[in-house]
């Protein structure tokens, strides 16, 4: 038999077991719901939902600084005293068209300015970009959006591209319709779930922007296929910025490494979208560092951003969530349980809208298929064309870029005189300088990606033309004269500024070339070594200009 002390040892033994093993109990317990915890915020792979954010904001982004370049600028490029007003061009093809403002017209140049008063279309301009400035700086710094404001931002910036410029912004833009709720400005509308079919439509527009690049190279200029394009390229292109002197300046080995990574990672990599979730991930990620790559070396407009967005589309909700916070509240944790309801099998049934929208969704795919029917062919052709779109709401379109490659750089340097006499050898004649295309030897090159200086742009194009080719350049010789405010305020120097205005002023035609690091050039603060080529166009005065203004309905200048 125990004795009395050794059953009261036994109990308390057995009171502190039970007590250790309910400690233990506890403890493990615990352990799960910590774990519970930390998976609550780990989002899964295989849906879009933060995807969809993330496309939303980066599309707005664009398309703000779009509207913003055109708020600042159209009115000087394309307004009523513009260099090449679009009411002109308006006029023609109304004229074009029968004389009636119609479907035949709307067809031809889809635009509202159509229907609004022609009498001050710099006002019309004006409103239109800061329209677009508002909706895309609302979805910008709020993360959503819906049907009706991405629709809107698309026919602003058609009503802009159809009397100006580029229209892969169009195409993108036109897809993140698709992504939005018709009416609910929800982040996360559960009733809406992003559309796989919308998120492949811009995976299909990266493997096109791609591929058309890539090949347009390989058809096109034999700097590509023997590997010395990036030789120039970084010289020549439209307008270098500090990076682009010391790049052009590489190793020789270098310049070939990146023309063979340039034809991988165009032609090559855009397949790995179709191979699987991670393959897709890897092209994401090497197509927004190519990007990077590009913006980095030089000042390509918007157009590497606006190739990123799509790009973003081989990201899905798992791959994207370190983007956002884990707070209560936020919309990863809304992502997480959403995932967790759909595990279970708890979400409620389709409901009317959410079999219309998948109608919608399917329509879209169908309509995608079917313009991309002539933009293959386009790809498979060895009649290659880029930058063209075959339907005339732009929805589908073909791009490349640098198929050739120019092996010298020119400019056109635009110079005034007050000398009487342009031909006399004592004439002193003094530059006008650009914002950014290279001008005076010791300017450093400009960085300004993603803002957009569409005149230097255009410059550069004609530099390799004739003034004949281009005859808004004898129209910027005319404003010049007159000291015109409106094109002055696309320059960054007038060398007449508070004096009497120029009596004369041509256009010289150079050969740039960068200066060499080290060099005696470079030393004097060179960043340019430029030679002169000839004249761009002779010595002019307001006076022989009148009748060419006049053939051209183009406002003359003011003569006092």
């Amino acid at each position: 038999m125990e004795t009395g002390g050794e059953a009261a040892a036994n109990v308390g033994s057995a009171l502190r077991k039970r007590r250790t093993g309910s400690s233990e109990l506890t403890r493990e317990s615990a352990e799960p719901d910590k774990s519970e915890k930390k998976s609550a915020v780990a989002v899964r792979s295989g849906s879009f939902w933060l995807t969809r954010i993330v496309l939303l904001r980066s599309v707005a982004f664009i398309y703000f600084v779009a509207f913003f370049v055109a708020y600042s600028q159209n009115k000087q490029l394309i307004g009523d005293r513009g260099l090449m007003p679009c009411k002109e061009y308006l006029r023609s093809v109304k004229r074009y068209v029968g004389g009636k403002i119609g479907s035949a017209a709307l067809a031809y140049t889809p635009t509202l300015l159509w229907f609004l008063d022609w009498d001050d279309m710099d006002t019309n301009l004006d409103g239109i970009a800061l329209a677009g400035l508002v909706l895309s700086g609302f979805v910008l710094l709020a993360g959503r959006a819906n049907t009706v404001i991405m629709f809107l931002l698309w026919v602003l910036y058609h009503s802009l591209v159809s009397v100006g410029w580029e229209s892969q912004l169009l195409e993108t833009g036109f897809l993140a319709i698709f992504l939005c709720p018709l009416w609910s400005l929800t982040q996360l509308p559960e009733g809406c779930p992003p559309s796989r079919i919308s998120i492949w439509t811009f995976r299909w527009l990266i493997v096109r922007i791609m591929l058309g690049a890539g090949l347009i190279k390989i058809r096109g200029d034999r700097c590509w296929r023997d590997l010395t394009c990036m030789d120039y390229h970084y010289e020549t292109q439209p307008v270098p910025n500090p990076m682009s002197y010391y790049m052009h300046h590489s190793p020789w080995w270098f310049h070939r490494f990146e023309t063979l990574t340039n034809h991988f990672i165009e032609l090559i990599v855009p397949f790995f979208t179709f191979l699987g979730r991670r393959m897709c991930m890897v092209n994401g990620i090497l197509q927004i560092l190519f990007q990077v790559a590009l913006i980095i070396s030089g000042n390509l407009s918007f157009l590497n951003w606006l190739t990123i967005v799509p790009s973003l589309a081989c990201f899905d909700d798992a791959a994207l969530g370190f983007l956002f916070t884990s707070g209560h509240g936020g919309v990863k944790r809304t992502v997480c349980r959403i995932q967790q309801e759909e595990a279970a099998g708890q979400t409620p049934p389709p409901t009317r809208g959410m079999l219309i929208r998948r109608v919608v969704n399917v329509s879209l795919a169908i309509l995608i298929g079917y313009l991309s029917i002539p933009v293959v062919l386009n790809l498979l052709s060895s009649r290659q064309v880029m930058n063209t779109s075959f339907d005339p709401l732009r929805i589908v379109n073909t791009y490349g870029a640098f198929g050739s490659i120019t092996k010298e750089r020119t400019e056109v340097v635009f110079q005034g005189t007050s000398s009487a006499d342009p031909q006399d050898p004592a004439a002193l004649w003094e530059e006008y300088q650009f914002v950014c295309k290279p001008g005076g030897v010791t300017r450093r090159p400009c960085l300004i990606s993603p803002y957009h200086y569409r005149l230097d742009w255009l410059m550069w194009f004609a530099a390799f033309q004739t003034y004949e080719q281009n005859e808004w350049v004898i129209h910027i010789a005319g404003r010049l004269l007159a000291n015109d405010s409106t094109v002055l305020s696309l320059l960054a120097y007038n060398p007449f500024e508070g004096r009497p205005n120029p009596r004369w002023v041509r256009g010289e035609h150079f050969k740039y070339r960068f200066s060499t690091p080290g060099s005696a050039s470079a030393a004097q603060g060179k960043w340019w070594i430029r030679k002169r080529l000839g004249p761009y166009f002779p010595p002019l005065d307001l006076v022989g200009l009148r009748k060419y203004f006049s053939s051209r309905n183009w406002p003359h200048p003011d003569l006092h």
